[in-house]
Order: C-alpha cells, then structure tokens, then sequence
C-alpha cells in the first residue's frame, strides 16, 4: 500500500529553511558527563495513514561535545511538523539526524513518545555515542 509520506530528505530541507536548529558554544568547567535534557511535550504532526493529527512528546538527552542546541530554535523547529505528513519513525529519524548534524554531541538519545490513537501507542527511541 502506498502511503502520502513525503521522502525523509526533503522534508528535513523544507523544515530546516524555516526553522534551523541553532547552536551556542559550551563552556565545560572540568571533567564529568554534562547531560542535558530536553523536551517538547505538545508535539504534533499528521498521519500519513489516516490524515488525522498525531500528537506526543520528543525527549532529547545529550552530552555536549563543543556546543548546546539552542532552545527557541528547537520549539520553532519542533513547531514546523504540525502540518507535515509523517510517520512516528520517520519522525525519530528526521529530528535525531537534524540535532546530530547541528550539535555534534558525544552522547545522545531521543525518544518520540506518541499519544494513544486507535488503541495503539507509539514509543520510538535512537540512541548515538561516540567511539
């Protein structure tokens, strides 16, 4: 069955002409894994299945390397997906692969934690660390 997803890549450069992620320098004052937290209760996208909303949160936990991702520039970014037709694990992808190219952080994980809809519950999690 074909589904009305758009293709990963273009979605990634429509949202990120509207809304880049945008970074600031870390000052690390000594050894220790800084972690950082952040999250986005109030997600929301549309299925490409059915058309209908979706909503959920999008946790991201990172250690910095050089930089922090600045946190208006994620609210807006997050924003951009309101009207995109998208899969949870594409979803994942796209926001996963948008952070790690604009922080560059040496740990990270993401966890995309969709609302019940249907019966069914989505929890999509990618996790990166450095070698």
């Amino acid at each position: 069955m074909d589904y009305k997803e758009q293709d990963a890549k273009k979605i990634r450069d429509s949202i990120k002409k509207i809304a880049p992620l945008e970074i600031f320098a870390f000052q690390s004052q000594g050894p220790g894994e800084h972690w950082i937290s952040i999250s986005s209760p109030e997600f929301t996208a549309i299925c490409p299945f059915s058309d209908w909303p979706d909503f959920g949160s999008v946790t991201i936990e990172y250690i910095p390397g050089k930089h922090c991702l600045e946190l208006k520039s994620f609210k807006l970014y997050i924003n951009a997906f309101r009207n995109i037709k998208i899969f949870h694990e594409t979803v994942t992808e796209v926001i996963f692969q948008d952070f790690m190219e604009a922080v560059k952080p040496l740990k990270a994980k993401i966890v995309v934690d969709m609302n019940v809809r249907g019966n069914v519950k989505t929890i999509c999690k990618k996790l990166y660390k450095t070698k």
